[in-house]
């Protein structure tokens, strides 16, 4: 569920534009792209010298939430379904991404800023999956 109580549009627009300095940075100190599932899977991969800036990467990404305890309330995550699904949902995502070779933070945020044609149609079909998925849980299910 959207906590729609804590959604601020300057909080969104804020956050949004610290990922674009994020990714920006990445892209200009280090050339890479900030994807979090190439990323992530970089470091399965165990590539030499490519495991350093990985980590730490996700390490920020990891001890960020924490970080941001110390300036204000995270906004409370309820998820109601059972441990079965989730891992269902993961699997899926993470067969996806590595599929189309990327998630929503390469292909939406990097993808898309760079103009990529790939990025624009993984972009359009996820949230079109995301809407039919919505649509179908609430309208069909209920």
């Amino acid at each position: 569920m959207i906590d729609w109580q804590s959604f601020t549009p300057i909080s969104a627009l804020t956050g949004g534009m610290i990922i674009g300095l994020a990714i920006a940075l990445l892209l200009i100190v280090a050339g890479r792209i900030a994807g979090i599932s190439g990323i992530v899977g970089g470091l399965i991969e165990l590539r030499k010298g490519d495991f350093a800036w990985r980590a730490a990467f996700v390490s920020g990404l990891l001890l960020a939430p924490w970080l941001w305890r110390g300036f204000g309330e995270l906004p409370l995550v309820r998820i109601e379904t059972n441990y079965g699904a989730l891992v269902l949902a993961g699997l899926a995502v993470g067969l996806g991404t590595r599929y189309g070779s990327g998630c929503t933070s390469g292909h939406g945020v990097c993808g898309l800023s760079r103009l990529s044609l790939r990025s624009v149609v993984a972009t359009v079909l996820f949230i079109t999956m995301g809407m039919a998925a919505v649509y179908f849980i609430r309208y069909s299910l209920s």
